[in-house]
């Protein structure tokens, strides 16, 4: 790759840079891979996304760096944060007063997910600041994936709303962690009280900003459609003001949109047409992130020393949230099997993760490169295998639609209903 890049570079001189062009090439081959995928295997477009990502990162891709920095780094922040106001714009803060076992569910979950990855990796003998940092990440699923793999089937029902409320639940407790602790990295100190000050700073300031930027977008629905191209507009582009503004102040920018996207649900409760009119914008910011999870991921030091670790970590996690789910079932409105299927759906681990080592790695360059070379892998394996286990799950749950292979392709001889 860089072989090709240095040729080309003796004579294009594109007006925008050839990093620019690279990009261009690599997310068309990737869109188009998406589409491939899951017209002809009925696979979800992710598995397509991170394909073409790690085949480019596996061949030396020279436009993500790891660490990420700069306009990469903001790109990946942006894109985490559109996805988490929406998917928060989802949750009725009301529906816990009538049901408070699902936040039971929740915090029990994200509470033994911990656990089981610290003391696996413990018993494996990963230092102690490592093996916290790693099990810190793992509490997070990707409301990223889960919700690209639902919107691909027209997914909808009991455990489909279970997994993106839990999912999003499980990114604010990882987001206000993990600034907390990576604020610490420094220091061996694991002790819950050690994070209570560096916590209550990032979360805040997070609270301001998301309050400012739910206000903001409130006082719009007052003369503007939800309906209108120029709301979407204004959404995003407030997303990314907010995102700026709160890594600037110290905060956190995943956590300033998902906040706000829970004030705003909560000062207008009514249906949200916005993910509908978000459209290529919104899925453009999407389909980068995964595309460039999978580029720095399989830019990683792979290596055979890691993969038990790896694996070890894979399995423990998603033990762990199964386990998490059905001890707290009792009384939160549905199934054991349905609660079974909820666990195994939130495997997926993607952007949100990948932020999250990242915040890691700039708080401790010594240690940051130990918790990336295990991260890093365990986050392109489980982004891929969990994108398919969410796409099985649904369709055993019964609430989405399986894409016929081949249906409307020109040439094929089939043609859509």
């Amino acid at each position: 790759m860089n072989e090709i890049s240095a040729f080309w570079g003796e004579w294009l001189r594109p007006s925008a840079g050839l990093p620019i062009v690279h990009w261009s090439l690599l997310l068309a081959v990737a869109a188009a891979a998406g589409h491939l995928v899951h017209r002809h295997l009925a696979l979800p477009k992710v598995v397509g996304y991170s394909a073409i990502g790690a085949l480019a990162g596996l061949s030396g891709f020279p436009g993500a760096a790891w660490p990420l920095e700069g306009i990469g780094l903001f790109l990946l922040e942006l894109g985490v944060s559109v996805v988490l106001f929406e998917t928060a714009g989802r949750i009725a803060l009301r529906w816990f007063r009538h049901n408070p076992m699902v936040l039971l569910q929740s915090l029990l979950e994200a509470v033994l997910t911990y656990a089981a990855v610290y003391f696996t990796l413990r018993w494996l003998d990963v230092r102690p600041s490592v093996a916290d940092a790693l099990a810190l990440v793992a509490i997070a699923s990707s409301p990223a994936v889960l919700s690209r793999v639902f919107g691909d089937m027209r997914a909808a029902g009991p455990v489909t709303e279970r997994v993106i409320v839990l999912a999003t639940l499980g990114a604010l407790y990882a987001l206000t962690l993990v600034a907390g602790r990576a604020s610490l990295m420094h220091s061996e100190e694991t002790r819950l009280l050690a994070l209570l000050f560096p916590v209550a700073v990032v979360l805040g300031i997070s609270v301001v900003v998301g309050a400012g930027l739910a206000l903001v977008l409130r006082t719009a629905l007052r003369f503007m459609s939800p309906t209108s191209e120029n709301t979407s507009i204004l959404l995003i582009t407030s997303i990314a003001a907010g995102t700026a503004l709160a890594s600037h102040f110290g905060g956190s920018a995943p956590l300033a949109a998902l906040l706000a996207g829970l004030l705003l649900k909560q000062l207008n409760p009514r249906p949200w047409a916005w993910p509908r009119q978000l459209g290529t914008a919104a899925s453009l910011l999407v389909m980068l992130s995964f595309v460039l999870v999978s580029v720095v991921a399989a830019q990683a030091d792979w290596n055979p020393a890691v993969a038990g670790l790896v694996l070890a970590l894979v399995a423990s996690r998603g033990l762990a949230k199964v386990f998490g789910l059905l001890v707290a079932n009792p009384g939160s409105g549905t199934s054991w099997k349905q609660a079974l299927m909820t666990g195994a759906a939130m495997s997926p681990m993607s952007s949100l993760a990948l932020l999250l080592v990242a915040q890691f790695t700039a708080a401790s360059p010594s240690l940051g490169p130990r918790i990336a070379s295990i991260a890093l892998p365990a986050i392109l394996l489980v982004e891929v295998l969990g994108a398919i286990l969410a796409t099985f799950v649904i369709q055993r749950a019964g609430e989405g639609s399986r894409p016929e292979p081949t249906a409307g392709v020109p040439g094929s001889g089939v043609q859509r209903a």
